[in-house]
């Protein structure tokens, strides 16, 4: 999928690939990411930056290594990045790498829809989907809802996948 188009509510928002201009933007979605976790250290500002630029750093070069042959994809609406999309099509199985959505946009209907677009994508040629996800996350109850399992635990990280749902073919929609 080259290209992935969604709407929020009443609202398109559009995906394209990312490239070295979108560099600022990623560090300061990864950021917002961990926002939280770094509330709780009472480290001082420089220092919090400094280990969030080393983290996103990693994070990079992991998904870089890793999933080569992934689709990185900046959500935006309108002409505003609000997030990103990784994405990777193999022959047996679809994998959601992440799903990073600014603040604001958090809580508004767009996971909904980019999973149900990318779970639609995925049952379409047949493929499971598989993530990772932290116990805690708040994505983990929208996994939920859309069908996926948690399939192993390593301590940091829930495995979790979905089976393709089998469409209704024309007979057995109308009969």
């Amino acid at each position: 999928m080259a290209l992935l188009q969604v709407f929020a509510p009443g609202r398109p928002v559009h995906a394209r690939r990312i490239g070295p201009a979108d560099e600022a933007f990623l560090q300061a979605l990864y950021a917002s990411t961990r926002a939280q976790e770094l509330a709780c250290t009472g480290w001082p500002p420089e220092r919090q930056r400094a280990f969030l630029d080393t983290q996103f750093g990693y994070q990079q070069r992991y998904y870089a290594e890793h999933y080569a042959d992934a689709e990185f994809l900046l959500l935006s609406h309108g002409h505003e990045a609000i997030g990103r999309l990784l994405w990777q099509d193999a022959a047996h199985a679809s994998t959601l790498i992440d799903i990073s959505l600014l603040p604001a946009w958090r809580g508004r209907g767009l996971g909904s829809g980019l999973l149900a677009t990318l779970c639609g994508h995925a049952d379409a040629a047949d493929r499971p989907v598989g993530l990772h996800v932290e116990p805690d996350n708040p994505a983990r109850r929208l996994y939920a809802r859309f069908g996926f399992e948690v399939t192993a635990d390593n301590g940091v990280h829930l495995k979790m996948r979905r089976p393709p749902q089998s469409r209704p073919s024309a007979a057995e929609a109308v009969g």
